[in-house]
C-alpha cells in the first residue's frame, strides 16, 4: 500500500468506527478489519491470536496477541474509562493495563510482549515495555487519518522503531557534543581537569533542563526556551545561574517575592537529588553563538523527549568523556542487545513475582509483599563483567507496577 492509499484506509476505518466497540461482539472484527484494511496484512486471520489462554490461578484469556511483533492487546468497550481499574474474577481491582501486565508476567519467555495496547474502539493506549514506567502514547481513533504511522509496530517487527531510537538518540549526542565543544571554548582554563568537570555538571544540567520541558517534568513545553529567551548573550550567564539556584530550592525556601520580579523563573518546580545543589560550577560567558545553538538547535528544533534513556545513557557519557571523543566513537549497547541479557537473567522472573504480588485480591496482605518486594529490589547486586563494576538494584516496585 501507498501512503496515500493507508492514510485513506485509516480514514475510512476511523468513519466506519466511529461510536461502536462491543468488546465481546466486535473485538475480532475490529481488529481484522486493522490489520488487513490499514496495514495491510493479507491473512489476519493468521497473523493474530484471539482468547489466547493464560493460567494464573484461573485460566484467563488474553484479547488479542500478535506474535510476529509481541504485541499483546487487551480489549475493552467504547464506554469504558481506560485509566479506571474494575474488579476481577479473583476480587482483584486491575486497570485494563494492570490486566494486560499480570497476563505478560505468566507468558513464556519467548511470548513476553515489547507492545501492550489497552484500547476501547475509539482510542488506543500504548505501552513500549522497553520502558514500562512511562506515560503510554495514545493514538484516537478519530485521528487515525494523520497518525496512523503511530501503530506500525503492529506489523513491524521492530527493526524500524529501533532504528528511529537510535538515530534520535545519536542526534542528541551529537548536539550535546556541539554544545560541549562551543562553552569549552569560553573557559579560561580548557585544559585544567575542573574546568572539564564543571563542563561536564553544566551539561548534565543543561540536558535535564531540555529533557524536562519537553516530558512535562516542568509543567509545560518550552518553559526553559521562554526562560533563557529573556536575556541577551551578556545576561545569560546569570540567568543560569539564578535557574540552576532556584531548580535547588523547595517552594517554601524560596524569594516569596520571585513571581513579582520574574514569573517565568517562579514556574519552574524544584528538582530534588542534588543535580543542581553545586553552586560552585564554573559557568563561562556565553556568546551570541552558544545562545543560539541552546534556544535553536537544542531546545526549539529537537525533541528531546522522544529519545530513548536506555540507548542515551551511554551516548551521553561518550560525548562528555574526553578520551573517547578524541577516538571518534560513540559506543552503546542497542535495547534490543540490553534485553536479550537482562530479561532471562533476573528481570523475566521479577515481572513474574510482582505480576503474583499485585494480582492479590487483599490489599494488607498485597501491600505487604510489595514492601517485601522493594526491599528484595534494594538488595540486589550485580556485578557489570565488561566495566567492571557492582551494580546494586535499588529500582522500587514502581519499575514494575503500572
Amino acid at each position: 500500500m501507498t501512503e496515500n492509499e493507508r492514510k485513506s484506509a485509516a480514514k475510512q476505518f476511523a468513519q466506519d468506527w466511529a461510536g461502536r466497540g462491543d468488546e465481546k461482539q466486535e473485538t475480532q472484527s475490529f481488529w481484522l478489519s486493522l490489520l488487513q484494511k490499514v496495514y495491510g496484512v493479507e491473512d489476519p486471520a493468521k497473523y493474530i491470536q484471539f482468547e489466547l489462554p493464560v493460567k494464573l490461578s484461573h485460566t484467563s484469556f488474553i484479547d488479542g496477541y500478535i506474535e510476529s511483533t509481541r504485541v499483546l492487546i487487551e480489549q475493552k468497550s467504547k464506554d469504558i474509562d481506560l485509566r479506571k481499574g474494575a474488579k476481577q474474577s479473583d476480587g482483584s481491582i486491575l486497570s485494563p493495563f494492570q490486566q494486560a501486565r499480570r497476563y505478560a508476567g505468566y507468558l513464556p519467555h519467548n511470548q513476553n510482549p515489547r507492545w501492550i495496547v489497552v484500547s476501547n474502539f475509539q482510542s488506543f493506549e500504548i505501552h513500549d515495555m522497553n520502558r514500562p514506567n512511562d506515560a503510554p502514547e495514545v493514538v484516537q481513533l478519530s485521528e487515525l487519518e494523520k497518525d496512523y504511522s503511530r501503530l506500525n509496530f503492529l506489523v513491524d517487527t521492530g527493526d524500524e522503531n529501533i532504528k528511529r531510537e537510535m538515530e534520535i538518540s545519536l542526534q542528541a549526542g551529537e548536539l550535546v557534543g556541539v554544545l560541549y565543544d562551543a562553552f569549552l571554548k569560553q573557559y579560561k582554563n580548557p585544559d585544567d581537569p575542573e574546568t572539564l568537570k564543571s563542563l561536564n555538571k553544566l551539561c548534565v544540567r543543561l540536558v535535564f533542563c531540555l529533557y524536562a520541558e519537553d516530558a512535562g517534568i516542568f509543567g509545560r513545553k518550552n518553559l526553559f526556551h521562554d526562560y533563557l529567551a529573556q536575556f541577551d548573550a551578556k545576561a545569560a550567564r546569570k540567568g543560569l545561574r539564578d535557574l540552576f539556584r532556584v531548580l535547588d530550592q523547595k517552594p517554601e525556601d524560596r524569594d516569596p517575592y520571585l513571581s513579582d520580579d520574574d514569573p517565568i523563573l517562579a514556574a519552574f518546580p524544584y528538582v530534588n537529588g542534588g543535580l543542581f545543589a553545586d553552586e560552585n560550577i564554573e559557568i563561562p560567558p556565553l556568546t551570541d553563538e552558544l545562545l543560539t545553538i541552546l534556544l535553536n538547535n537544542a531546545s526549539g528544533d529537537f525533541d528531546w523527549s522522544e529519545i530513548s534513556p536506555t540507548i542515551f545513557g551511554a551516548v551521553f557519557e561518550s560525548t562528555l568523556n574526553p578520551e573517547t571523543r578524541r577516538s571518534g566513537g560513540m559506543h552503546y549497547t542497542s535495547i534490543e542487545n540490553i534485553h536479550k541479557v537482562i530479561d532471562p537473567l533476573f528481570l523475566n522472573d521479577l515481572r513474574a513475582e510482582f505480576a503474583e504480588i499485585d494480582a492479590n485480591p487483599i490489599a494488607k496482605t498485597k501491600n505487604s509483599r510489595l514492601k517485601d518486594f522493594q526491599k528484595k529490589l534494594a538488595g540486589l547486586t550485580f556485578l557489570d563483567i565488561k566495566t567492571p563494576r557492582l551494580i546494586q538494584f535499588n529500582y522500587s516496585y514502581s519499575l514494575f507496577a503500572a
